[in-house]
């Protein structure tokens, strides 16, 4: 059936723009690069992305899913969970038990939030309202223990660190904004419980059942289950590095020294950098990028946080990057962490999809607000440093 716009003039329909804008793509692209080039260094690039980032990335996602499942059977997630719950209501505006979905994510990644949500007996501590920001809460703090280690593998130490303190800032603008967009939306949902206590029984019934095992056959579950959660986060990233990564990096890097193509890896046509250049003093006032290249780190930090840390040893080898970026790339690659690919399935899964466009929103922000203050006390260090 034929599509109207409000002048009553017919639409084309979808499949005709799908084509015009691969076409033009990839016709720029093949006109700049040539064909069998552009071919050849999107296959190689996406080839060694797979071997010498995915790999790895996966190897840090077991190691710190095995580790994060031990720290949570044997009660130290508890323990700082007890620790940070003073914070969490002056702050955030959420019950103290909120601060484990923070060391649960940290741990893993943004979906830990919800699993832990789906604990009737957790989830029995919050208003409606609260419960929803759950997603923008556990989205600012997704993969951080990954991100933070991959940063200090590249040498860089106390950097990722004042990123972290910018993903908390970035987070709490992020949650509070969710909250403040609910109300408005839903102002009964302020006094409304999220489960009602009929609901907690069955929970403790499981948990009985398994303290029952031996302290041995705990340890050795945590780490296996743990590990193999490790596995499915770093094959769930595999889509987001080879074609975010692949496509972003095309556009980012340029040709050969000597300015021709050959169709190996990382060559591209250096759209990004261009497009930047024309705004660059925008981000080196908010990020205090020294260098327009920088700009794809956040980019592609909005669909996958590990397709992002992919990018690093490039900007390295390049000389692009310095404490600075570092500081401002951990704390907007913590706080958006991918969240346009996972916060559509969190609040559909939460039973709230209605509300996506209000939390992308909030947090689109929370994560500019983390670089923004990563990047200005990374300013302040250096002078006290």
């Amino acid at each position: 059936m034929a599509k109207y716009n409000m002048n009553g003039k017919k639409l084309l329909p979808s499949g005709v723009w799908c084509l015009i804008c691969v076409v033009v793509l990839f016709g720029y692209l093949g006109f700049v690069m040539g064909v069998p080039n552009m071919l050849n260094t999107i296959m190689k690039t996406a080839h060694d992305l797979l071997l010498n980032t995915v790999f790895y990335l996966m190897s840090i996602c077991v190691i710190t899913g095995a580790l994060g499942r031990v720290f949570v059977e044997f009660g130290l997630v508890a323990l700082l969970q007890r620790a940070l719950r003073p914070l969490m209501g002056p702050i955030f505006n959420l019950p103290g038990v909120t601060s484990l979905g923070a060391v649960m994510t940290f741990l893993s990644d943004n979906p830990a939030i919800i699993s832990l949500a789906n604990d009737k007996r957790f989830a029995s501590y919050f208003k409606k309202y609260q419960f929803i920001s759950l997603t923008n809460f556990g989205t600012a703090f997704g993969m951080g223990l990954l991100v933070i280690v991959f940063m200090a593998s590249q040498g860089f130490y106390a950097a990722p660190l004042i990123g972290l303190l910018g993903a908390c800032i970035g987070c709490v603008c992020s949650t509070r904004l969710m909250q403040r967009f609910v109300l408005k939306a839903y102002p009964e949902y302020a006094v409304e419980d999220a489960v009602s206590p009929e609901e907690i029984a069955e929970e403790e019934e499981e948990e009985d059942e398994n303290h029952k095992k031996t302290v041995f056959i705990r340890l050795l579950n945590s780490m296996l289950d743990g590990g193999r959660s490790g596995v499915e986060v770093g094959l769930s990233i595999i889509p987001g590095v080879l074609i975010i990564s692949t496509c972003v990096m095309i556009f980012t890097f340029g040709p050969a020294e000597d300015g021709t193509y050959s169709g190996l890896a990382y060559q591209g046509v250096e759209l990004l950098p261009w497009l930047a250049n024309k705004i660059d003093f925008v981000f080196e006032w908010l990020f205090g990028f020294h260098d327009p290249h920088l700009v794809a780190f956040p980019i592609t930090a909005l669909g996958a946080v590990g397709a992002s840390l992919s990018l690093i040893p490039g900007f390295i080898a390049h000389g692009w990057i310095d404490g600075n970026a570092i500081a401002v790339f951990t704390a907007i690659g913590m706080c958006w962490s991918g969240f346009l690919s996972t916060h559509t399935a969190m609040l559909d899964s939460l039973g709230y999809r209605d509300l996506t466009p209000k939390a992308i929103t909030a947090h689109f922000i929370g994560g500019l607000v983390a670089a923004v203050a990563a990047h200005w006390m990374f300013f302040l260090f250096t002078l006290v440093a």
